[in-house]
């Protein structure tokens, strides 16, 4: 990998990490479209680390307190009813799906489910499902001639059955094209949570799955050295952190007043063109998978 392939491909991975549009799908287009290799899964993995970093502060208040809620209240029971200490199990709870699904699967992340036609497929029905979702969220909120406006849900009445709903959204994201914020946030949505409730507890599940996938990534990159370069795939986080950074402060905010649809308009136009592109031979399914 050069350093320019580094360059846009932490560009890429910043931009869209936090949008409900697909991170691995676009490093993996980007890599087709450029003609270059398919960064890989351990790439992706390693650069989601700096855009996790970019997660942990601006969300460093929020995190720091949960985190010194729920250690305390291990041994502080007044505590165990705070909200605080509840989201620290809720996030734990909201992992587990992730975390066991992507061990048993491992081998078909890495390998066939990197098929473009198979992240057309998930592009066009993720596109779908959000959508569904962004509307359901917008009747309740706008009311109608007929309805009254009904109150969203927030991160105060997250259940453990909720946390778990939102980790089987999130372990959906395993399948390049799905993403991981678009598959958590339309699960949210479609369980009556506000769009900011669900993005914020979107953004803190996130938090253990991918620095766990990262450390196992970089494990397994430090058995076999070989399989990555090393200089351009860290230029290529950093990037990935600050352009994250600027991309979830935008993302916040844009989400308190504004609805979904752009990102679902955008996500299945990709994914046809993405259909019309293979069908009519101009790109391989495979193109820029290593080796091809």
């Amino acid at each position: 990998m050069s350093w320019f392939e580094s360059l846009i491909l932490g560009l890429v991975q910043g931009l869209t990490e936090f949008l409900p549009i697909s991170s691995s799908a676009h490093l993996r287009l980007t890599a087709a479209f450029a003609g270059w290799h398919d960064p890989g899964a351990a790439f992706t993995a390693i650069t989601q680390i700096g855009t996790e970093a970019a997660v942990l502060i601006y969300f460093r208040k929020d995190i720091a307190r949960i985190v010194s809620t729920w250690f305390r209240s291990l041994y502080t029971k007044a505590l165990r009813s705070e909200q605080d200490a509840k989201m620290g199990w809720l996030v734990i709870v909201g992992s587990l799906p992730i975390g066991i699904l992507g061990l048993v699967f491992k081998d078909a992340i890495v390998g066939p489910a990197r098929d473009l036609r198979l992240t057309a497929t998930t592009l066009i029905l993720m596109g779908v499902v959000l959508g569904v979702a962004d509307r359901l969220a917008a009747r309740d909120e706008e009311g109608g001639r007929h309805r009254a406006i009904r109150e969203r849900k927030t991160l105060q009445q997250l259940g453990v059955k909720d946390g778990l709903i939102f980790g089987v959204c999130q372990a959906m994201a395993l399948i390049p094209g799905v993403s991981r914020s678009g598959a958590t946030i339309s699960g949210g949505l479609l369980l009556g949570f506000t769009r900011e409730a669900a993005a914020r507890y979107s953004f803190l599940l996130a938090i253990p799955a991918v620095l766990a996938s990262g450390a196992f990534e970089i494990k397994d990159v430090a058995e076999n050295p070989g399989h990555i370069s090393w200089g351009p795939t860290i230029f290529a986080t950093v990037i990935a952190f600050f352009v994250g950074y600027a991309v979830i402060a935008w993302f916040m905010k844009f989400i308190s007043t504004k609805s979904f649809m752009p990102f679902v308009i955008y996500r299945i136009l990709l994914g046809i063109v993405l259909f019309v592109l293979i069908g009519t031979d101009v790109l391989s399914p495979h193109a820029g998978e290593s080796g091809s």
